[in-house]
């Protein structure tokens, strides 16, 4: 797309108001489509939010604010840009951004490289967690939870999303599916490694905690899950506490 149409487009997309992103706090006519299997009015044209970023905003700081106490450490595992810089502006809390690097990917400056099989922080260290959209890249998905488990402080709460297939009764996974082709093919993109059924939330209870799923996506009527660009199958937030 040349310079020119991008400049027509940007400009329609910010006379339009049908649409508001949380995360930036701007309007638009439309979200932007995404994906290869396209979804519409899901990508925002100025922060690059997805459905699931604004769901989780709107959980976060719109309608669950008491999550963030002043001075409470929070892990944020693989943190997404949006989230970055809000976390690294509030200065009520202690923000600690990891992620285990790969080549030719970038994440945002002040990350520290950590494999969340192998958490370098004591016992009892976190009073919160975010990690979304992680644990289906991870081998040893169960000894990933339990690092998060045990890093996490007593009463401290995480929320830790990832992609479900809702219409199977248990996860799918098969390690000697190794194709990147494959792997998209039964797990949904090539570099998963399974692909979660609606036992996820016990398999997190095996980890030892306790997980309460939040229907939050059903709290708003359709005119807002149009207005926040929203996916209706993809409501549920997954609230662990220890």
């Amino acid at each position: 797309m040349n310079l020119g149409i991008r400049r027509k487009l940007r400009k329609w997309l910010l006379q339009g108001s049908n649409v508001y992103c949380p995360c930036c706090n701007k309007h638009a006519a439309t979200f932007l489509p995404f994906g290869k299997q396209v979804r519409f009015n899901a990508l925002c044209p100025f922060c690059g939010s997805l459905e699931r970023h604004r769901l989780l905003w709107l959980f976060l700081f719109s309608r669950e604010k008491k999550l963030i106490n002043n001075g409470a450490k929070l892990l944020h595992v693989a943190p997404e840009r949006v989230f970055f810089k809000k976390f690294r502006r509030e200065k009520q809390i202690e923000y600690f951004p990891v992620d285990k690097f790969t080549p030719g990917h970038h994440y945002p400056r002040g990350t520290q490289e950590m494999d969340i099989l192998n958490i370098s922080y004591q016992d009892n260290f976190f009073d919160s967690i975010l990690c979304s959209h992680v644990l289906e890249h991870v081998d040893n998905d169960m000894q990933a939870m339990k690092e998060l488990y045990r890093v996490l402080k007593p009463a401290g709460w995480a929320i830790l999303q990832s992609p479900i297939d809702y219409s199977k009764p248990d996860t799918f996974e098969d390690s000697s599916i190794t194709a990147p082709e494959e792997r998209e093919k039964y797990f949904g993109q090539y570099d998963h490694v399974r692909f979660y059924g609606r036992d996820y939330p016990q398999r997190l209870m095996q980890a030892g905690f306790k997980v309460e799923s939040i229907d939050f996506g059903n709290t708003f009527s359709n005119e807002e899950h149009k207005q926040f660009g929203l996916d209706r199958n993809d409501g549920i937030i997954y609230f662990c506490t220890k």
